[in-house]
């Protein structure tokens, strides 16, 4: 499992208060606590929770499966997250799984609990859903992330028309089910044709740690061409509509850097960029 991989997730102001809610679920920890960003580490995983203000919502065109060993620790989360949320799919049995539901939690988060054999070491795994325009394309997009990043790969696949409960008329070859790896951290995709009023957004990204410039440049590159588009600080949007945050290392570095006069210059010359560029980050460390 990579951890230079990870969600981030978009709150306004009330991020705190959800990282305490998750770690006690989850018996996680707060790894860094600050106004703006919170990381907790859930099972071995990051994520980050981002207090941006009002402009995004969470939204379950990204939720994230939690992959269960007992009926005990799936009813356990249960009862924790629906507690003041919404029941998406109640829990029960279902032809993939003899106890799984869905639950948006009081934070807006969606949340699949599944019953079932472990399909990977990750517990935690980020759930894509391509409706809309992108509806069909789940098989695209897998295509176009397992190129990009290195060692990745597609693993299982299940299409409408091989599976089971496809009484809502999907396209047959359209994806129901299926998993992938980006250098080693798992996600899961579907297709989905009902008109949900959300789609992707920036209230849940992919944050991508990066070692150096190069691979800076080639993961933005790859990930804007063909229809994505650039935004700031590091942030942009493939041609899906996914948010990725593509972050150089050395970024985090020198803004945590213990002279805060420094930190700051590295932090203003990183709010006019869209792209991240690490000279000119060291430049404003230096200047």
């Amino acid at each position: 499992m990579n951890n230079n991989i990870f969600p981030c997730l978009w709150y306004n102001g009330d991020g705190k208060e959800s990282a305490e809610f998750y770690c006690k679920i989850f018996s996680g920890t707060i790894t860094s606590d600050t106004p703006m960003v919170l990381n907790i580490e859930l099972f071995g995983q990051k994520l980050m929770l981002l207090n941006g203000g009002p402009q995004f919502e969470k939204n379950a065109s990204v939720s994230f499966m939690v992959l269960c060993e007992t009926d005990a620790e799936v009813e356990n989360y249960w009862g924790q997250l629906s507690d003041g949320g919404i029941v998406l799919m109640e829990l029960g049995e279902y032809p993939w799984s003899k106890k799984y539901g869905w639950v948006r939690d009081r934070f807006g988060v969606t949340w699949q609990l599944y019953l079932g054999e472990k399909q990977s070491e990750q517990k935690i795994i980020p759930t894509l859903m391509f409706i809309h325009q992108n509806n069909g394309k789940a098989m695209e997009a897998m295509k176009l992330y397992t190129d990009i990043f290195p060692n990745s790969k597609i693993g299982n696949v299940l299409k409408y028309g091989e599976g089971v409960g496809n009484e809502t008329h999907e396209v047959p070859e359209n994806v129901q089910h299926a998993h992938f790896e980006i250098d080693g951290f798992s996600f899961f995709c579907m297709d989905n044709s009902y008109d949900h009023k959300f789609d992707f957004n920036e209230g849940i990204s992919t944050v991508v740690m990066t070692d150096n410039q190069q691979q800076t440049d080639h993961l933005w590159d790859a990930l804007t061409t063909d229809g994505g588009t650039e935004s700031m600080c590091g942030w942009l949007k493939d041609n899906f509509g996914l948010s990725w945050q593509i972050i150089p290392k050395k970024l985090i570095q020198l803004m945590s850097d213990s002279d805060q006069e420094k930190g700051q210059k590295v932090a203003q010359s990183m709010m006019k960029m869209q792209k991240i560029v690490i000279k000119d980050l060291e430049e404003a460390y230096h200047s």
